[in-house]
This record gives C-alpha cells, structure tokens and sequence, in this order.
C-alpha cells in the first residue's frame, strides 16, 4: 500500500503533470490539496482513465482537496460537519479542507490547514480555531476507527529543521509556538509522523517557494506529512519526498510525499 500527499497549486492546471507522475508511480492512493475547482469542474477522466476513483470537496479558486484511489472508497465524508455538530463547527467548514474515506481497512483523512496569513491577524486566529477543531474531528475519528492515516498540506514546520532558516525574534507564521503546540496536541492522541521514523536529518523539504531561487538552493519548508496511529507506524516500510516534479516545468511550489506498508 503507497499512499502519497501532493499539494498541486490548482488540479486543472497540473493535471498533466499529476497524470505523468501517476504512470510513472502508480500509488494506490493520492490525496491532493489547493485543487482550486468546484465538484462539477474537477477533471475527473484523466485520473478515472488511470483507473482511480475520486472523492473531492472543492471551491472556486481557492483551496479544496480530493482522494484519488485504485482501490474501493468507502465511507467518504465531507468536512468536521461529518462528525461534529454544527454549532460546534461554526464556519470551520466553509473553506473546504478536508475529507475522509476508508481505503483498504484504513480510514484515510486528506486535510489542507488553513496557512494563517500574518501573525495575530483574522486569517491566523482562524487557523488556531480549525486547528482546534481538528483536535476533536480527529478524537471523534479514533473512537471509530484503530487504523488511522493523516495526510495533507498541514502549514506549520513542526520543529526548526524543518524549515531552512530557524525562525528569529519576529514570529513567523507556521513555526509559531502556538500552531506547534496545536498540531502537537493532535498528534498527543496517538499519532506520530512517519517520515522521521526513517529520516532524521535536517534540509529534507517539501515546500520551495517560487521565488529568489529557493528550490535550486534548497531553501524550502517540510510542511506535507503523513501521521499514522502505531499499527500502521509499525507497519511502515518507508516515508519519501519525490523532489523530482518541482523539477518539471510550471510545477507546484510542493512536492508528493509517499507513504508505504505492507499490503
């Protein structure tokens, strides 16, 4: 089982290059963010002419995420709404951010983490609310299911070598303690972060911003993860960054991230 993560910075236009990656790794399932479309516009046939099934939850131009799947989707849901009352979900939803299928036994959660904009601004606060909010969608979860994969863009580095430049005395935003305190109180449930289960050193990235030359310097950010419950951390064999479609021409600014166990 090869399951990746790929932010892709617009589904329509990266189609092509999601497809040639598909032929060339040809994961059971790929969780996408950023797609930027809504449901009626996702480009479904390509990836359905690869055999993939699709689960997706879309807007217009902004954000939106999707699970590709060779293998049977069962139990796909929509958002903290699937879960949680609406009351407590507020307007958490109303950016699409996040679906659930189960694959293979495994129920499979796809988020994209709001980025947060400036510190102490509206777009940050909301961020520490949804990341909140996360921390009982994914409680609820785990009373449901033992086998537990979290993947996506999540925007926070989650310890300074995860980030080419140690931030400084201006707090930057996805490194500041609070969103790392947050995420770390979803993993406390009992998840854990399977690429450095083989991995432990420093400059492993899978974002580079578009500017300046950051991705020939390696200048980058680790924000895409893949967070297993123990079984499936046990069972891992491997957790890998493909750097080679940052590569490619008009690529996204982030890389697919590959987790792997045993069938």
């Amino acid at each position: 089982m090869k399951i990746a993560t790929w932010n892709v910075n617009s589904i329509r236009t990266r189609q092509g290059l999601v497809c040639d990656w598909l032929r060339a790794n040809p994961v059971e399932v790929l969780c996408v963010q950023e797609t930027k479309v809504i449901d009626a516009d996702f480009p479904r046939d390509p990836f359905e002419s690869l055999g993939y099934d699709l689960a997706v939850s879309g807007q217009k131009s902004y954000n939106g995420v999707a699970i590709l799947s060779r293998l049977p989707l069962e139990q796909v849901d929509i958002g903290f709404g699937a879960l949680l009352p609406p009351e407590q979900v507020g307007d958490l939803d109303e950016q699409k951010r996040a679906i659930a299928a189960t694959v293979g036994g495994v129920r499979l959660i796809n988020l994209y983490v709001p980025n947060g904009g400036e510190y102490n601004s509206d777009k940050y606060d909301y961020k520490l609310r949804w990341l909140n909010l996360l921390y009982d969608y994914l409680q609820k979860t785990l009373d449901k299911n033992t086998s537990l994969c979290i993947c996506g863009d999540m925007n926070i580095a989650p310890e300074d070598r995860d980030l080419h430049t140690p931030p400084g005395k201006t707090p930057v935003v996805g490194t500041t303690p609070a969103e790392r305190e947050a995420l770390q109180r979803c993993l406390s449930l009992g998840l854990a972060d399977a690429f450095r289960k083989f991995n432990q050193e420093d400059k492993q990235y899978s974002w580079w911003d578009y500017r300046a030359g950051a991705f020939p310097r390696n200048r980058g950010w680790r924000i895409d993860h893949h967070y297993l419950t123990p079984d499936l951390y046990e069972r891992a064999t491997a957790c890998t960054i493909d750097r080679e479609p940052r590569q490619w021409t008009k690529p996204s600014d982030h890389t697919p991230v590959i987790v792997e166990w045993p069938d």
